[in-house]
């Protein structure tokens, strides 16, 4: 989505939040998108925003401006999960996220109105916004060369969505590229070329200070390698080496 085009329908939800005292919402927005956000977010009116994706660990986000406190009520986030199993799995192709996105996307739905997909042995699990369930449940009965069943359900199972993996690195400080290239296995070339590419975000905003110390329980994301989340230093070794435990959401190399 063209980034002007965003930061001014961040500032038309912003006001209409603050003029009418009611939530506003944007559709999914990916780690780009909210960088643009972050970069708009000092011109917008004092409004409160929450962040989320229908899982703690999504990347895909829905931004809601207005809270219970200063507006007086809740609204929930609009979102909902749909389950996409085979009729028949022994007959079944082996689906991808890239199958699944894709049928979706071939109902002429757009990207904002799609969050993250998980997928568990043959059978996905779709985060979308509740103004699509009906249709996407009803339009979505192939994949592939594989007739599927598409439902509501109120909860993605745990075993889909997955934890984070906890790791514990040896690092030399709490520079943020070390700890990229320690947590997914990478040359500090490769990292840097992360850097150069603009591949680095940290909190959600675009990172490109390749040697910005991380402070607990701050997160970076790497596109199409993941995210890790820095939670503390947990002690020192003979020779000078910190260990640090580190979660990490994706994968290593």
């Amino acid at each position: 989505m063209d980034e002007e085009f965003l930061k001014k329908r961040f500032t038309e939800l912003a006001n209409r939040c603050y003029r009418e005292n009611r939530y506003a919402f944007t559709g999914f927005l990916g780690i780009g998108e909210l960088a643009s956000f972050y970069a708009v977010l000092p011109s917008l009116p004092p409004v409160p925003y929450t962040l989320y994706g229908g899982t703690e660990t999504a990347e895909r986000l829905v931004l809601r401006f207005g809270d219970e406190e200063t507006l007086g009520y809740d609204e929930p986030f609009p979102i909902v999960f749909l389950s996409v199993k085979p009729l028949m799995q022994k007959f079944a192709d082996d689906l991808s996220h890239r199958d699944i996105l894709g049928a979706v996307m071939n109902l002429g739905i757009t990207r904002e109105m799609i969050g993250d997909i998980y997928l568990k042995d043959n059978e996905a699990y779709i985060v979308c916004l509740s103004t699509m369930v009906e249709y996407i449940a009803e339009n979505l009965t192939r994949i592939r060369h594989t007739s599927v069943v598409c439902k509501q359900v109120e909860t993605l199972p745990e075993v889909a969505v997955g934890a984070p993996e906890e790791l514990s690195l040896s690092i030399a400080s709490e520079r943020i590229d070390g700890i990229i290239a320690k947590g997914f296995n990478l040359s500090r070339n490769e990292v840097n070329e992360l850097f150069r590419r603009q591949l680095v975000f940290l909190n959600g905003r675009l990172c490109e200070n390749n040697s910005r110390m991380l402070k607990k329980d701050e997160q970076v994301t790497v596109r199409g390698y993941g995210r890790l989340t820095f939670r503390e230093i947990t002690g020192t070794s003979r020779k000078g080496k910190m260990y640090a435990r580190v979660e990490r959401l994706g994968r290593g190399k």
